[in-house]
């Protein structure tokens, strides 16, 4: 928002949140977390908060709720939500405003929902004393796209799929039509029809009951698409705000410049990368069928991997790729088909696998903070599966060395402990335990869907390195703009069934199938979304110019 409409709103009613000042510090070391930030959101509209992971933008937004992680307090400046003080209340009274006042919608509905309630009871449960019962539990159903009759309400949350457990999210944060809602990474989890889907409810919500929005992301195009304004936060501070074509299209911190470029941008111009000799794949898929009990899940799969060569598994939820990924490693056992690795039959069990089959073929998981265990040192969870694939090493140290290194991190960092890490870091220390062996083929179960735009790009670039190196990589994500920057293949799983499968830029150039079409049309794109500027020209040449360098 530009000053001058900030002076001509100071008196508005229009206004819903006014943050003046607010300073959080982290103890006991004193330091600031959040420094002196100040901003405003009007009625109906929607700030877009970013920044990159530790850069205080989750810390700001849950003070917006007046709550603070543990070790953190609240030790400057206030906080109205429509003209009411969230600061200073006593905790009562701030969990009397919650809900109403202000409302939350947390990045993992999964997790946040109560997998032992049915989900009437729940949504009961976040309605406010003096709003109807039952009557507006289905009325924010209807709102929110979801079925409002008594089976439906009669359900457990794993019966839903991810984008019900969102849907479900936002109806419990709207059920109270508050006047400030703050979304945390709402749509992270999500593929891109059923994060179009949830983004346009969103939209659709705030507009309509005048509520006012706080997005919290590390996805640009998304928050590009969604909000009217972003606010972008660095190191706790605010280091720049504006609408959002202004700010995307001609942004002025170094830092907002350096956000943008990290952006993987889609490529639809069907350019190819030189071609070489054909390569003997080292992974075959031959009419693979999977199936869970008598429901099948997969049919008539057939894929190829090639040494050096990413193959990427691009799909909606349910389509079918984490049950792929987890048969080709050996993690899921009732399937059926031609499975081989360089030319040998796999067993469908890695149990019955042997132990070098098992170290040339590694996994990584999407979620690294649940993929690590909190107990043992980095150096030890590296080491483990070296020592249980490849018996004794002459140099322990050293081989959890090269493998930090390879992951770009110091060898120093062989002895902390996952909480000691961010999110990124925590990423490629999974990276580095999965190549700690050696492998030949990496599948790579949506490993950025988590990370910020920065990060994001620093593990795709790890990832080519190790193409360069000969590494075959199979990467399971939703991300049609990643997928055009990092693989030379891309399969489009639709209902357990390869509907298209070819060289990325000829699939997303000309797509053939028309689930790849709305697959595309659902891609949040800045640069499609505001139109060429000499940000986005700078951005796309800086991008062929490192692809020129790679081939």
């Amino acid at each position: 928002m530009s000053a001058t409409t900030e002076a001509v709103d100071t008196g508005s009613e229009r206004i819903a949140l006014d943050v003046s000042g607010v300073t959080v510090v982290g103890h006991p070391s004193d330091v600031e977390i959040i420094s002196d930030v100040s901003l405003r959101v009007r009625r109906g509209e929607i700030l877009g908060l970013v920044g990159e992971s530790g850069s205080g933008k989750t810390t700001l937004g849950l003070a917006l709720l007046a709550h603070c992680k543990r070790a953190t307090e609240i030790t400057a400046g206030a906080i109205e939500v429509s003209g009411r003080a969230l600061l200073g209340q006593s905790p009562s009274a701030v969990r009397r405003l919650r809900g109403r006042a202000v409302a939350y919608i947390p990045q993992s509905p999964a997790s946040a929902l109560n997998p032992a309630l049915r989900l009437r009871t729940q949504l009961r449960e976040a309605l406010p004393e003096d709003v109807g019962g039952d009557e507006r539990v289905r009325e924010v159903l209807r709102e929110v796209a979801l079925p409002d009759d008594d089976a439906f309400l009669g359900r457990y949350p794993h019966q839903l799929s991810g984008g019900q457990q969102q849907r479900i999210a936002i109806a419990m944060a709207f059920i109270g039509r508050p006047d400030l809602i703050v979304l945390d990474e709402p749509t992270t989890g999500l593929d891109v029809t059923t994060q179009a889907h949830v983004l346009t409810t969103i939209r659709e919500m705030t507009r309509t009951y005048g509520t006012a929005g706080v997005y919290i992301s590390h996805d640009m195009a998304v928050v590009a698409d969604l909000a009217d304004e972003i606010a972008v936060m660095y190191k706790g501070e605010l280091v720049e705000r504006g609408p959002a074509a202004e700010l995307i299209g001609a942004p002025k911190h170094p830092y907002t410049v350096q956000l943008l470029r990290a952006v993987p941008l889609l490529k639809t111009s069907g350019e190819e990368e030189p071609g070489d000799e054909p390569k003997t794949p080292v992974l075959r898929v031959k009419d693979l069928r999977a199936s869970y009990g008598r429901t099948t899940v997969l049919e008539g799969i057939d894929l190829d991997v090639a040494p050096g060569d990413c193959v990427a598994l691009l799909g909606e939820s349910g389509s079918g790729k984490t049950t792929l990924s987890r048969s080709i490693v050996g993690l899921h056992h009732q399937f059926t088909g031609e499975l081989t690795f360089d030319g040998e039959a796999l067993a469908p069990s890695s149990y019955k696998r042997t132990a070098d089959q098992r170290r040339r073929v590694q996994y990584i998981f999407q979620n690294p903070y649940e993929a690590l265990n909190p107990r043992k040192r980095v150096r030890d969870l590296v080491l483990q599966p070296v020592l249980h694939l490849m018996g004794r090493v002459a140099d322990p140290d050293g081989a959890v060395a090269t493998a930090l290194e390879r992951a770009a991190l110091p060898a120093e960092y062989g002895e902390r402990f996952p909480e000691q890490l961010s999110g990124g870091e925590r990423q490629r220390v999974s990276i580095a335990r999965a190549i700690a062996t050696r492998p030949d083929l990496l599948i790579c179960d949506e490993i950025t869907s988590a990370l910020d735009v920065s990060v994001q790009a620093e593990i795709v670039e790890l990832l080519r390195n190790l193409q360069d190196d000969g590494m075959a990589l199979l990467f399971v994500t939703h991300n049609i703009a990643l997928v055009s920057n990092i693989a030379q293949r891309v399969a489009v799983l639709n209902k357990g069934r390869i509907v298209e499968y070819g060289a990325v830029g000829t699939v997303l150039a000309d797509p053939q199938h028309d689930y790849t079409r709305a697959l595309i049309a659902d891609t949040p794109d800045f640069e499609l979304s505001f139109g060429e500027s000499p940000m986005h020209t700078s951005m796309r040449d800086d991008r062929r110019s490192g692809a020129a360098e790679r081939t």
